[in-house]
C-alpha cells in the first residue's frame, strides 16, 4: 500500500517550527487501514513478541488492531496520572518538549518479550521511554515498529542495538 497517500503535512504543530506528519487520515479509509495492519503484522509477526506496548493516543489506534491480528495482549502506555494501579514511570525528551510515560507494573512479566509500537519515529524519545519501561520491569524488547520514520531527526540512533521496522522512511 502507498502510505504517503494517507499523510497530511501540518506546519507549526504542535508549536512553531515543527512540521507535523499526520497519519490519521488513514482511518478514513477502512480498506487502507486494514491493509496497513496486515502489512505490519506480516513484518513483525516473527519477532517472538508476547505483548505489544504503545503510547497514547495514535499508538493505541494502530497497536490495538495489530495486537488482535497477532493474537497478543496490548499494554497501554499512558501519560502520568492516567493509570489507576501501581505504575512505573519514565520521563523523556521530545523534539518539541518533554513528557512522562507510565505502565502498570503488573501488566509486564520478566518473561515477556515486548513489541514497542509507535506511529512515527522522530527523535526516538517516546520509543526509548517505552523500551526503558519494559526493561526496568525485567522484560526484553523483541523489536520496535513504526509506520513512518523521520530519518533526519535521527531517532534510530537513540534506539541503537534494537530491531527496528519502519514501513516508510523519510
Amino acid at each position: 500500500m502507498n502510505i504517503e497517500n494517507h499523510i497530511k503535512v501540518v506546519n507549526d504543530f504542535p508549536k512553531k517550527g515543527v512540521i507535523f506528519k499526520d497519519i490519521s487520515p488513514i482511518f478514513l479509509d477502512p480498506k487502507a487501514f486494514g491493509e496497513l495492519i496486515d502489512e505490519l503484522a506480516s513484518a513483525v509477526g516473527g519477532l517472538g513478541a508476547t505483548k505489544i506496548f504503545a503510547a497514547e493516543a495514535r499508538g493505541f489506534m494502530f497497536a490495538t488492531p495489530l495486537a488482535i491480528k497477532l493474537g497478543l495482549p496490548f499494554v497501554p502506555v499512558r501519560k502520568k496520572g492516567k493509570l489507576p494501579r501501581e505504575t512505573l514511570e519514565v520521563s523523556y525528551g521530545l523534539e518539541y518538549g518533554s513528557d512522562t510515560l507510565c505502565v502498570h507494573k503488573d501488566d509486564v512479566l520478566p518473561s515477556d518479550k515486548i513489541l514497542v509500537f509507535d506511529d512515527i519515529l522522530a527523535t526516538g524519545g517516546t520509543a526509548k521511554a517505552m523500551c526503558t519501561l519494559a526493561e526496568r520491569l525485567g522484560a526484553q524488547v523483541a523489536g520496535l515498529a513504526f509506520i513512518m520514520e523521520l530519518s533526519f531527526l535521527k531517532g534510530r540512533e537513540a534506539l541503537a542495538g534494537k530491531k527496528i521496522h519502519s514501513m516508510m522512511i523519510e
